[in-house]
């Protein structure tokens, strides 16, 4: 569309250019161009799956490779076929249609047990849950990623314990949702702390195969919002860093790092994949609408309330009911 201003006066013509510039930048907000964009640089801290095309400190956004919010068509197909894999297994990890189970289990902070709590309050009762499913809360307070790192740390003694409280081994653990933060990190360097806590995630990756050998799924999701913190526990950058750990995390997978190869006989890590992306820029609102309210917290602006636990447990439930990789196991046959 072109408009002639050559037959209005000079100030005329100025006033119509600066109105057609406002009409365009509201236009470009209203279709969802990033308002913190420059150039195609994202300038602020921004949800990994509502940067587009923009990029971060020369970063790309996107939950997965190329700037996209899903899987690669072929680790997606992969994840289909594991999936589909998946049966109920008896104590000894063999597969037992009539009397196995299928274990889930939560692996992470206080921030997951919280959530994996509500989760569970949820799903349980859910119409379309798989009756050979079982849900374990495996997370626990003050068990930060640095505590967890360890073959021989107690944490693991805890999930073996909450399992067989349970009548369950770590034989019939098929899938996991991890979701981990380190305590009283330090460093807010953009360049450096994601790939530092990438570096420890692997580690944990690699551990998780070998606690549990029939593992086959992890799904992992970020830490929520931590601007209203009040201590130095894990608040902001640290909650927001923690996505772009996970993203690479996943990208070496799929790029085929070996340290976290998921297939052929002695795999050293089970598939990854996304759980949902919980990070949002406090009121800021997501493209889905997503929000973080002070409201959402405790006082320590770090571990959830009671809305704030919903609200994960919400987008943990609707996750595992339309995944594609979810659904053979997580809904009833």
């Amino acid at each position: 569309m072109s408009i002639a201003l050559t037959y209005y006066p000079k100030g005329r013509r100025l006033k119509i250019i600066f109105s057609l510039c406002i009409l365009f930048f509201f236009a470009c907000k209203k279709n969802g161009t990033p308002g913190n964009v420059n150039n195609n640089e994202i300038m602020s801290a921004t949800a990994l799956t509502d940067f587009g095309t923009g990029k971060y400190r020369g970063a790309m956004g996107g939950l997965y490779p190329n700037g996209l919010n899903q899987r690669p068509p072929l680790h997606n197909v992969a994840g289909i076929a594991i999936a589909q894999s998946i049966k109920p297994l008896n104590g000894m990890g063999a597969e037992d249609v009539v009397n196995g189970k299928i274990v889930w289990i939560s692996i992470g902070m206080s921030n997951a047990t919280q959530e994996t709590q509500a989760f569970l309050s949820l799903a349980q009762t859910a119409p379309t849950k798989n009756p050979k499913l079982v849900l374990i809360d495996g997370a626990q307070g003050g068990q930060d990623i640095n505590a967890i790192n360890n073959p021989a740390a107690s944490y693991w003694s805890h999930v073996l314990n909450r399992l067989s409280v349970a009548g369950l081994g770590e034989e019939q653990v098929q899938v996991i949702w991890f979701k981990e933060a380190e305590a009283g990190a330090t460093d807010t360097a953009f360049v450096s702390y994601p790939d530092a806590l990438k570096i420890k995630y692997r580690s944990v990756m690699q551990l998780l195969k070998t606690k549990f050998p029939n593992l086959k799924l992890v799904y992992l999701s970020s830490r929520i919002y931590a601007g209203y913190a009040t201590s130095g526990l894990n608040p902001e950058p640290f909650a927001w860093f923690s996505g772009w750990s996970i993203k690479r995390l996943i990208e070496d997978q799929i790029g085929g790092d070996p340290e976290l190869n998921y297939s052929g006989n002695n795999p050293s890590s089970a598939f990854l994949s996304w759980g949902p992306y919980l990070w949002a820029n406090g009121t800021i609102a997501r493209s889905d609408g997503l929000t973080w309210l002070a409201s959402d917290f405790q006082p320590d602006g770090t571990h959830p309330s009671a809305s704030g636990r919903q609200k994960v447990a919400q987008l943990l439930l609707n996750f595992f009911n339309s995944d594609e990789t979810t659904k053979p196991w997580f809904i009833k046959p």
